[in-house]
């Protein structure tokens, strides 16, 4: 019987494993880095066409001492609902947390926007059973460096103690903004904030307060989740000496980097730094965690009972006004669900898991949750959900093979969903083996369906057939096309995903506009409230409550309920107890929204009405 080079590889790594398991802790440590927009091409071991300026050497070699993924990917192309998902184990779709902020009426975009976004959730509920929860009911010190965001604001509720974090810091370090990105850098001044270490780095305390858990909780079992600030936006760095080294290397005027629509290639000096910089103050993890002796196991070093995970929230950000990255040759970036805007690094490393190893098997942000699970000895409650697979068995024994991650029906995994009815994306996407459908909502703008062919898979070895989305096949494979349309729809349905609406006010022509509902009334007796309406030509598909508990305040917060169609000219609601104000949503069957009273334009635009509606004592 043959065997590849890869299962030889992962056997000795399980027989070292085994053959070394005298005195190991019965508990693994667990690290997630989770950085913060960084690109599938940002980090150099990526490199796949043009070479990249980006100097990553740090996790350039962390790529050699575990797996690395050419095809993983975040749960969402935009940064909270990805945060939530990989903390909940719960897809953005059916947690209704499908893009940052939310917790707001439903509203156009702007007057002329013919689309607008659904009701999702400002955040993931406080009593939802993290990761972090459950590790810690299971023996496990849990700690937070870094950024956090899974709620309306970073500082909103909830916090990083609310679900389970045993430790928790939040400082920017030296990504707090500057003045003037071209003067005022680091120095080596004891009393700057920021004083460059004897490598020219500046102080950033977000990787201190990451060091700082492990170094006070090495003595015990513990999960660190690191989320990083970098490379996020505002693109500047600290250090001059990184700044010159790339304007030379790059050959930008960093006084005038080009815009997305005038440059295209990885030209800004300034991002390029702050990928740097990232890998820099990461390499300082890592080798904290490869010379520190573990306290738990006399003889060993920390990394070799620490499973670490490296990835991203989301595809690396284009930006508009100024170029931040270059997902090429990734279609579109942050904000798409398109490749560039869900493709993200991923490199794991641990107790038996092989070295150097890179794969072409799928994975998902959401696998994170399981697999965690299975190497911390923590058994999944049955009454949580999971939407992610275990990838631990694939790591342990043979990185490449597909078949060893097992999907929900039972069998091989071979498909992903992402779902962002948002912004001018509005799309969801589906991929099922080497083909990928995106299903437009918006289609004004973008065909209905488009239909693309990534790979070729053959005996299994995969080849690159179309990974820059360029080639739509719906003509081509109409059958294959409508195959996928549907089970798409099959997920999203079985999720109770929430769609966009069709803007009633959209001023030029729209087809079946002139059908919509008009909400006429309402009435409130306790808590209840009966609202009248009247059809147009158009019925109502269904009806949502709107409501917020916290109205006026700072972090004011709305929740979705449903209301009953009780007849061709009445709905009824009930209040949610607490209730302050509500809004009530008609949308009828050809996809329009409705809004009583209608709630205001954008973000920041003068009140259209009086408000919503104050409920009565």
């Amino acid at each position: 019987m043959k065997h590849s080079l890869t299962s030889i590889i992962g056997l000795l790594a399980l027989s070292c494993f085994a053959a070394a398991d005298d005195g190991r802790p019965e508990k693994p440590n667990v690290v997630l880095i989770l950085t913060d927009d960084l690109g599938w091409q940002d980090v150099k071991c990526y490199d796949i066409d043009e070479p990249s300026p980006m100097e990553t050497p740090n996790l350039d070699a962390l790529a050699k001492k575990g797996v690395m993924f050419w095809q993983a990917y975040s749960p969402a192309p935009t940064c909270a609902p990805s945060r939530c998902a990989i903390l909940s184990g719960n897809h953005p779709a059916r947690a209704q947390k499908t893009h940052v902020v939310g917790g707001a009426p439903p509203a156009p975009n702007s007057p002329n926007s013919r689309m607008m976004d659904p009701w999702y959730s400002g955040r993931m509920p406080a009593d939802e059973l993290t990761l972090a929860k459950l590790l810690g009911q299971n023996g496990y010190v849990t700690g937070h460096s870094g950024k956090w965001h899974i709620a309306i604001d970073h500082h909103a509720f909830p916090q990083p103690k609310d679900v389970g974090f045993d430790y928790t810091r939040s400082s920017r370090g030296s990504r707090r903004s500057m003045d003037d990105r071209l003067t005022g850098f680091a120095t080596t001044d004891p009393k700057d904030p920021f004083r460059l270490d004897e490598n020219g780095y500046p102080y950033d305390e977000t990787n201190e307060d990451a060091l700082t858990f492990m170094k006070e909780n090495a003595d015990k079992p513990f999960f660190l989740y690191y989320a990083t600030w970098l490379v996020h936006s505002p693109i500047h760095t600290r250090s001059e000496e990184r700044l010159k080294k790339y304007v030379e290397k790059i050959g930008t005027d960093p006084a005038n980097v080009g815009t997305k629509e005038t440059a295209t290639g990885q030209i800004n000096p300034f991002y390029a730094a702050m990928v740097e910089e990232l890998d820099y103050y990461l390499g300082v993890v890592f080798k904290y965690l490869e010379e520190t002796e573990d306290p738990r196991w006399p003889g060993h070093k920390l990394s070799e009972n620490t499973y670490l995970i490296f990835t991203s929230d989301n595809g690396g950000m284009e930006g508009s006004s100024e170029r931040y990255t270059d997902n090429n040759p990734l279609d579109r970036g942050k904000i798409s669900a398109k490749e560039g805007g869900t493709r993200v690094p991923l490199i794991v490393t641990g107790p038996g898991i092989p070295a150097g190893v890179q794969t072409d098997v799928l994975a998902n942000g959401l696998d994170f949750y399981p697999t965690i699970l299975s190497w911390t000895g923590v058994e999944k409650p049955t009454s949580k959900h999971l939407d992610g697979s275990d990838i631990s068995k694939l790591l342990a024994k043979d990185p490449t093979d597909p078949a060893l991650v097992i999907g929900e029906d039972g069998g091989a995994r071979d498909t992903m969903m992402w779902h962002f009815p948002h912004g001018s994306a509005l799309e969801s996407t589906l991929r099922i083996g080497d083909y990928k459908l995106i299903r437009n909502y918006d289609e004004a703008s973008n065909p209905p369906i488009e239909l693309f062919r990534l790979y070729e898979t053959k005996d299994g070895k995969q080849t690159r057939v179309d990974i820059e989305e360029s080639k739509n096949l719906v003509s081509e494979l109409p059958e294959k096309a409508k195959a996928m349309d549907a089970k798409l729809t099959e997920i999203l349905e079985e999720m109770k995903a929430s769609y966009p609406s069709f803007n009633p006010q959209y001023p030029n022509e729209l087809p079946h506009k002139e059908t919509v509902p008009t909400a006429l009334s309402h009435e409130q007796k306790g808590d209840t409230v009966t609202f009248t309406y009247r059809e147009n030509g158009a019925k109502v598909a269904h009806a949502d409550l709107i409501y917020t508990l916290n109205y006026g305040e700072r972090y004011e917060e709305w929740f979705r309920a449903p209301a009953t169609v009780v007849s061709s000219t009445q709905i009824s609601a009930k209040l949610p107890e607490g209730t302050t104000h509500f809004y009530l949503n008609l949308i009828d069957e050809n996809h329009f929204l409705v809004s009583y009273p209608e709630v205001p334009t954008g973000r920041g635009k003068k009140q259209a009405t009086d408000g919503p509606i104050a409920v009565k004592p």
